[in-house]
C-alpha cells in the first residue's frame, strides 16, 4: 500500500507516494523544448503537483522492451522521475539515462525502478526522459540560431537535465556536489559525450557507462541525412520540418533507417555543443579527475539475433563475408581462428554463427570500452568490469546479451516481467546485491570495491577486470585472445583506410 508524501522542488511542491521504503516522485517536468531548438527550463507551479505517474515519453516506434504500452507519447517529454531515502540529508545522486539506439526508450522502464537501489544504497536515483531519434538529433546548419546550435537536441535536453538535479538534489535529499552520471547502451555512449562537453562541465562528478562507447557522426554526415529526409518528406527544405506532423516526421525517420547502413540520428561532432571527437578529447584529459566504471557483456550482440535469423545458420563462407565490411580482408581467416580456438579452450560452442556474435561483441562494446578505459584511466580512477551471467531465454543460449546487467544492478531481477529475461532464484539474487553493493560503493566513494569484492584500477598492461557471474571474482586480462585478435584487426583496419 503506497502513502503519499510531499517534496518540495525548486518549481514548486510535489505529491508522490511512498513505497518500498523509499518516496518516489514521477512525471517531473524539468524543461520544455521548441522542435529541433534547445530546451527551456521549465515554469514553476504554486499548487500542489501530483508525481505520481509518468510523464510522457519521448516520440518513438512502439514496442520497446519493458516499456509499458500505456504510457503517453508526446513532443513535451522532457520530466524526471526521484526514487528517494527521504527528502531531509544530502545522499549521493545518481542520474540514469537510459539506452535504446537514440531512438528507442525511457526512463520509466521497470528495469530502471530505483527503489531497490535507492533503499540499499542510501542514495538518490533519478531517471530522465530525453529527445530521440529525428527530434533528438536531426543535424543541420540553417537550424542555427545567433551562433547556437545545429544539432544535438538530445544531448542538450541532458544538459539541461543535469542542471535541473544541480537545483533540486537538496529537495529530494540529496547532494548536488555529488552526482553520478550513469546509463547503458545509447546512455552510456551519453554519459562519455556529457564528459567531454563544456555545457555539462560541473554538473556531475563521476561516470558509469554499460555496454556503450561515445557515438558520434561528423556534422556533414548528419546534414547529409537531414537533406535525404527533406526529400522523404517532399518539403521545401529543413525548416520546414519544423511544422511536419511528427506522425509524418517519424514515418520519414523509419523510412530512412530502414535503409541505412548505421544508426541513423544519433549525436554529431557539431563544433558547438560536441565540440571534438570525444575519443581524442577523453585521451587529452577533459574529463581528468571523473572517477569512471566502465565495462559490457560477453555476449552483447546476441541480443539482436532474433532480428537477423540468418545469423544463427552460418557457416564459415558467410561469416567471411558479414565480417569484410569491418576486417580487413587478410586479416578475417586469422580473426576466425583465434576466436574459434580461444572458445575451444573453454568448452564453449565455437560455430561459425558463436565466433560472428563473439566477434561483434568485441568489436561493438568491449575493445571500444577498454578504449576509453585506457584513455580515461591516465586521468581519472577507472574500474573495468565483464559481466557473464547468462539468461534463461532459448534455454540459456542468448547467454549474457545486452541490457541483462541492467536489471541486477537495480535490484529489479527476478521480479514480473523481468524474471524470463533474468531469471529467478537465491543464485540471481547473491549476483544482484554484489553488483549493488559495488555500484553503492562506487556512487558513495568513486571507487567499487566492497568488502567481498576487491576491484583495483585499470592498467593497459594487465587488465584488472571484475567479472560479475555466478561465482564473481577479479580476472586479469579475461578473454583477452579474441579481444586482442578483434581489436589488432581494427587498427590494421583503420591503418589500412587511411
Amino acid at each position: 500500500m503506497s502513502e503519499s508524501c510531499i517534496a518540495h522542488s525548486a518549481l514548486g511542491p510535489l505529491a508522490g507516494m511512498a513505497r518500498d521504503g523509499v518516496e518516489v516522485y514521477l512525471g517531473i517536468p524539468y524543461a520544455t523544448a521548441d522542435r529541433f531548438a534547445p530546451p527551456v527550463a521549465a515554469d514553476g507551479w504554486d499548487d500542489v503537483r501530483d508525481a505520481t505517474a509518468f510523464g510522457p515519453i519521448a516520440p518513438q516506434k512502439p514496442g520497446a522492451h519493458f516499456q509499458s504500452p500505456t504510457l503517453t507519447v508526446d513532443e513535451q517529454c522532457l520530466s524526471a522521475n526521484v526514487w528517494t531515502p527521504g527528502t531531509t540529508g544530502a545522499r549521493p545522486v545518481m542520474v540514469w539515462i537510459h539506452g535504446g539506439s537514440f531512438r528507442n526508450g525511457s526512463g520509466a522502464s521497470p528495469l530502471y525502478d530505483g527503489a531497490a537501489l535507492a533503499a540499499r544504497g542510501d542514495i538518490v536515483v533519478i531517471t530522465v526522459n530525453y529527445r530521440l531519434g529525428v527530434l533528438g538529433f536531426l543535424g543541420h546548419p540553417s537550424l542555427s540560431t545567433n551562433g547556437g546550435p545545429p544539432a544535438n537536441w538530445g544531448m542538450l535536453d541532458l544538459v539541461e537535465a543535469l542542471r535541473w538535479v544541480q537545483r533540486n538534489a537538496t529537495a529530494f535529499g540529496g547532494d548536488p556536489g555529488d552526482v553520478t552520471l550513469a546509463g547503458e547502451s545509447a546512455g552510456a555512449s551519453a554519459v562519455s559525450l556529457l564528459c567531454t562537453m563544456p555545457a555539462a562541465d560541473g554538473l556531475f562528478h563521476k561516470a558509469i557507462a554499460q555496454s556503450g562507447s561515445p557515438l558520434v557522426a561528423s556534422l556533414s554526415r548528419a546534414i547529409a541525412l537531414a537533406e535525404r529526409l527533406v526529400t522523404t518528406t517532399g518539403v521545401a527544405d529543413v525548416l520546414a520540418l519544423r511544422a511536419l506532423p511528427v506522425e509524418r516526421l517519424l514515418a520519414a525517420q523509419y523510412e530512412l533507417e530502414s535503409t541505412a547502413h548505421d544508426l541513423g540520428f544519433i549525436p554529431a561532432v557539431d563544433d558547438v555543443v560536441i565540440p571534438n571527437l570525444p575519443t581524442l578529447a577523453l585521451a587529452a584529459g577533459v574529463a581528468a579527475g571523473i572517477p569512471t566504471l566502465i565495462g559490457s557483456n560477453v555476449d552483447e550482440f546476441k541480443l539482436w539475433a532474433g532480428e537477423d535469423p540468418h545469423s544463427r545458420d552460418l557457416d564459415d563462407a558467410r561469416l567471411r563475408t558479414r565480417l569484410e565490411p569491418n576486417f580487413p580482408a587478410a586479416e578475417i581467416d586469422g580473426l576466425i581462428d583465434t576466436v574459434r580456438s580461444a572458445r575451444n579452450r573453454r568448452g564453449e560452442p565455437s560455430g561459425a554463427n558463436e565466433v560472428y556474435y563473439a566477434i561483434e561483441s568485441e568489436r561493438l562494446f568491449r575493445v571500444p570500452a577498454l578504449h576509453i578505459a585506457d584513455h580515461q584511466g591516465t586521468h581519472a580512477p577507472t574500474f573495468v568490469y565483464l559481466f557473464g551471467w547468462g539468461s534463461p531465454i532459448m534455454n540459456g543460449w542468448l547467454g549474457s546479451c545486452h541490457g541483462l546487467e541492467i536489471a541486477f544492478m537495480f535490484g529489479n531481477q527476478g521480479r514480473g516481467d523481468i524474471a524470463e529475461f533474468t531469471g529467478a532464484g537465491p543464485a540471481a539474487d547473491a549476483l544482484a546485491e554484489e553488483m549493488m553493493d559495488a555500484w553503492i560503493a562506487f556512487i558513495h566513494t568513486g571507487d567499487p570495491s566492497t568488502a567481498a569484492l576487491a576491484w583495483p584500477t585499470h592498467d593497459p598492461a594487465t587488465r584488472p577486470t571484475m567479472v560479475f557471474d555466478r561465482t564473481s571474482r577479479l580476472e586479469l586480462a579475461p578473454r583477452d585472445e579474441e579481444r586482442s585478435a578483434v581489436d589488432t584487426s581494427l587498427r590494421q583496419a583503420e591503418t589500412t583506410s587511411n
